[in-house]
């Protein structure tokens, strides 16, 4: 058993070693800030307490990606853009620093704000106009997916600055908002496409060991469906972001780790980095939810 471990650790590629060792190593750190928030927690409270940490991990693990595919990502850079190579290097040490920043709860206003700013540049230079100019679901899922992803940045920005201030409470909506449209979307579409790995629905499909998948697809899209409601309304949001975030972890643990791990276990460096960002993507999206949970409730989100 141990030599089959080792023997499936030293097939792994350079960059999911680069990837894998980041995202582990972000873990430890934000499981270390988020210890006394844990521990003061209760009930379901203390899932919410990893927002940071499941924000944390997935971007520490593409900041890595940036270093270890370094070509691959500068050829991603728009072709009106200058300097490639330099680009593609500063998003990697960006990625990195917001994923320190936020796993210890330091600076989070402005690695939270800057983060978002990011995601959103990234939709309108690379991944809008292609959707646009091809109508493909998979290019629309993921500018959905990368808007919520900027909105999850400013609600955390929007909660340090202050959710009474004038800032903080512009970032908090703006970011509900993006939220609340991705997670309806997403929701619908696991309707429309009722086999395909839950939560962010990208290409890859179920798992063939995986019973009632189906089901699990119909279950995940309603619970985003209803979230998603709940969350451009603004009303019992703590609850919907709670329940919905706490969904979408269990899910990244019984179905995507499993995965993670027969990607990794496969020789194919896509395959392997594939596994590792499908893992990401949804842990991602998990945190995302959750930062809606950590909003102060007022009498009108809770009612």
């Amino acid at each position: 058993m141990q030599l089959t471990i080792f023997a499936a650790a030293f097939a792994l590629s350079r960059p999911a070693v680069c990837m894998s060792a980041a995202g582990l190593a972000l873990l430890v750190i934000g499981l270390w800030s988020a210890k006394s928030a844990i521990l003061q927690a209760r009930g379901l409270d203390k899932v919410v307490a990893l927002t940071n940490l499941c924000f944390a991990v997935p971007l520490a693990i593409f900041g890595a990606e940036h270093f270890a595919l370094i070509d691959a990502l500068a050829s991603m850079v728009p072709s009106f853009m200058p300097w490639h190579l330099f680009w593609a290097y500063l998003v990697g040490v960006a990625l990195i620093a917001a994923a320190l920043s936020i796993a210890t709860r330091i600076l989070v206003r402005w690695s939270g704000l800057l983060f978002g700013i990011m995601m959103i540049l990234f939709v309108a230079m690379m991944h809008l106009p292609g959707a646009v100019a091809t109508g493909s679901r998979i290019l629309w899922t993921i500018v959905f997916r990368e808007s919520s992803f900027a909105g999850g940045g400013w609600v955390l920005a929007g909660v340090a600055m202050g959710a009474s201030t004038r800032y903080g409470k512009g970032l908090i909506t703006v970011g509900r908002v993006l939220i609340a449209i991705a997670a309806i979307v997403f929701g619908v579409l696991h309707f429309l496409h009722p086999t395909g790995l839950p939560v962010v629905p990208l290409q890859k499909q179920m798992p063939p060991w995986l019973p009632v998948s189906a089901v699990l697809d119909y279950l995940t899209g309603a619970s985003l469906v209803a979230a998603g409601v709940c969350f451009l309304l603004a009303r019992k949001m703590h609850i919907a972001a709670t329940y919905l975030g706490a969904w979408i972890l269990l899910l990244v643990v019984v179905i995507y780790v499993p995965v993670l791990i027969g990607a990794l276990a496969n020789p194919a460096t896509g395959t392997q980095i594939e596994g590792i960002n499908y893992f990401a993507d949804t842990l991602l999206f998990g945190g995302v939810v959750f930062s809606l949970a950590g909003i102060p409730e007022s009498p009108r989100t809770a009612g």
